[in-house]
């Protein structure tokens, strides 16, 4: 077990424990605070830890002015059903791997974590042609399907973990009544999985929230653009560089996925540590 026992090492552990929160939050503050800070203030020579004046003026024009709420709809529209959609892929894979015996079953549970050593540059593409052919380029519908390849992989292994831990017997008196797999799938494994269930909802909705190589290259109209390609595109480009609105926009896209998290973060600790020990 790790103990401090001298004061020197609870010193020098504490010390090592602020230099790392520094390096972490620090960032986020001045962030912040440049959000808050008017446009002469932020531009000044000598920056400030605090601002000067309260402005909110970078929040109202990132709200008023441009599509910010347009590419939220559109983010939480296309993170959220990728998320429900790797979610539900990878609990029926999850539970055939850990339930069921048939030949090549290893073979293709590797085959699926393999997937998750190539960069997501080099799968986008073989994504992309398969898009163009289904004329789902350029449609939220295809951003949703090409966002799978995020999370599926490292979900499968997940979901497989939580249900390899699941009595056998549980199932076993399930089909002496006469129940089917799919209703023992749907009627009792699932409900009792609902941790792990949003555990891998969580980890592909963060992924699918933060992407912005896949939205920028298979999104090209402004109606369907997510607000990754939109914060770029209209606060950062060879024209202008609005670090102040930048600022402000990116805590009002970050929002979203704080309040989830703050809302299920029980569960999704609950799903990620259940299947760590047996």
């Amino acid at each position: 077990m790790f103990e401090l026992r001298s004061w020197q090492a609870r010193l020098g552990f504490g010390c090592l424990l602020l230099l790392i929160a520094f390096f972490l939050f620090f960032p986020v503050y001045w962030a912040l605070i440049s959000a808050f800070k008017g446009n002469s203030e932020l531009y000044q020579l000598n920056p400030t830890l605090f601002p000067g004046e309260i402005h909110f003026g970078h929040f109202i024009t990132a709200l008023t002015e441009g599509n910010l709420l347009l590419q939220l709809k559109n983010s939480l529209l296309t993170s959220t059903s990728s998320a429900l959609l790797n979610a539900a892929l990878a609990s029926l894979a999850g539970y055939s791997f850990a339930k069921f015996e048939y030949p090549g079953k290893k073979s293709l549970m590797l085959l699926i974590l393999s997937a998750q050593m190539f960069p997501f540059g080099v799968l986008l593409i073989s994504i992309y042609p398969m898009l163009q052919t289904a004329d789902l380029l350029d449609t939220k519908l295809g951003l949703t399907i090409s966002y799978i390849v995020f999370a599926l992989p490292v979900s499968t292994y997940m979901m497989y973990s939580y249900f390899k831990q699941l009595p056998n017997e549980l199932i076993e008196a399930a089909k002496v009544d006469g129940a089917s797999n799919f209703r023992i799938f749907y009627r009792i494994v699932l409900p009792i999985s609902f941790p792990a269930f949003i555990t891998v909802t969580l980890y592909a909705f963060m992924w699918s929230w933060n992407d912005l190589l896949y939205s920028m290259t298979l999104i090209t109209s402004e109606t369907n653009r997510t607000v990754g390609p939109g914060l770029l595109l209209q606060y950062i480009n060879e024209n202008n560089a609005d670090w102040g609105g930048a600022m402000a926009a990116s805590f009002i896209a970050a929002s979203p996925v704080i309040l989830v998290f703050a809302l299920l973060q029980k569960q999704f600790i609950g799903g990620v540590t259940s299947g760590a020990v047996k």
